[in-house]
């Protein structure tokens, strides 16, 4: 279904615009739209079930110009473990590198996600259990505005807490909040929970700079 057919849930708009660089098919695009924001993607292959604006563009060198906020998730197979016991992480680039420093000569507010396992300064990680969700899945949040506001309680890995693996995957999506995708588009998604959370920081930070 394409983004004009798809039905959203209902929030509250703040005005701002944020770029979701490598979007895949939305998890985290769909955090900050239910945050208020206005989401374009952008995406080196075609996303089909992707339910915002979205452009098929080299992620390094899409225009960056117009937006408040870049959230950029760059492939993480460089870096990750799992890369390493089926594959090589050579065979993958590393596009973390390049991309932070694009993001740090924008002057624009920027967040990147990843694995735990990248080289990201720990700002935020997060886990679904954190929010409330029946799954396991850290990320690493670096952010232009250095964190803050942890989230509290700390992940909790109850014994009946679906871990990612390659069967179930569609209780697993499910239980990530990506019901709009298939199986898998989800393998890469993130839960919305995490930027909806993520997004409710920078805006809590941009306030407070606004009053200092």
């Amino acid at each position: 279904m394409s983004a004009s057919r798809r039905v959203l849930p209902l929030r509250r708009s703040n005005g701002l615009r944020v770029l979701d660089l490598c979007c895949g098919a939305g998890g985290l695009s769909m955090g900050y739209y239910l945050a208020g924001f206005d989401v374009v993607g952008v995406d080196n292959r075609p996303q089909p079930n992707y339910p915002f604006a979205f452009h098929q563009a080299d992620a390094l060198t899409f225009p960056l110009d117009g937006f408040d906020l870049i959230h950029a998730s760059w492939p993480c197979q460089h870096f990750a473990r799992v890369t390493a016991w089926r594959g090589d992480r050579g065979q993958h680039p590393n596009l973390l590198t390049p991309g932070r420093e694009r993001l740090q000569a924008s002057g624009i507010p920027w967040v990147i996600e990843n694995v735990p396992e990248a080289p990201l300064r720990p700002d935020y990680v997060l886990c679904g259990s954190q929010f409330g969700l029946n799954v396991r899945r850290h990320r690493t949040f670096e952010t232009s505005w250095g964190g803050g506001g942890d989230l509290l309680p700390p992940c909790w890995h109850h014994k009946n807490l679906l871990a990612f693996e390659h069967k179930g995957e569609r209780a697993y999506a499910d239980a990530m909040g990506c019901t709009w995708m298939n199986k898998t588009e989800a393998r890469q998604a993130v839960p919305p929970s995490y930027t909806h959370w993520i997004a409710t920081q920078y805006l809590t930070h941009t306030r407070q700079e606004a009053a200092a």
